[in-house]
């Protein structure tokens, strides 16, 4: 008999271990664990148990799965990423919402970092947008980074006379 409390308190003991490294989605987690689990009622119980605790949050998963990957990704990406780790919708736009850059910004900063000068050929400026489409940046987005001047880059080499 006290073999199914010493399992429930291993699932959790597992649980607690996983969540101290990092943060997990709820759907994660429930990956991660269900092989140590005895039926699919033990693990929803621990993964209440640490959701009511608030040791298990779906919001701060997103947060900083956003915030980690923001500075080189679009907001495409960032959604699929979230969608693939269990995220619902809303929780998702809230935690794109809470980014200090949109993406605009953040096109602009991946753009430079990768190429920094505007393609000179129809062939180059197909290899920029495959490159930042990649990235998950939007269309529009990347049509606004590449019809940029250099002066509105910040490529901006000349100078002033004052």
């Amino acid at each position: 008999m006290d073999k199914p409390n010493q399992r429930k308190m291993s699932l959790e003991a597992r649980a607690i271990n996983l969540l101290s490294r990092r943060e997990y989605s709820r759907k994660e987690l429930a990956q991660k664990l269900k092989p140590h689990a005895e039926t699919p009622e033990e693990l929803a119980l621990v993964l209440d148990k640490l959701g009511d605790k608030n040791w298990l949050s779906d919001q701060r998963a997103a947060e900083q799965w956003v915030q980690s990957r923001a500075s080189r990704y679009g907001d495409r990406y960032l959604k699929q990423l979230l969608q693939d780790k269990g995220i619902d919708k809303s929780t998702a736009m809230d935690a794109l919402e809470h980014l200090e850059t949109d993406e605009r910004q953040r096109a602009i900063q991946v753009w430079e970092k990768k190429f920094n000068c505007l393609p000179q050929t129809p062939q180059e400026k197909l290899k920029q947008m495959r490159f930042m489409a990649s990235r998950g940046f939007s269309a529009r987005t990347i049509q606004q980074v590449l019809s940029m001047t250099e002066e509105e880059l910040g490529g901006d080499e000349t100078g002033t006379d004052d």
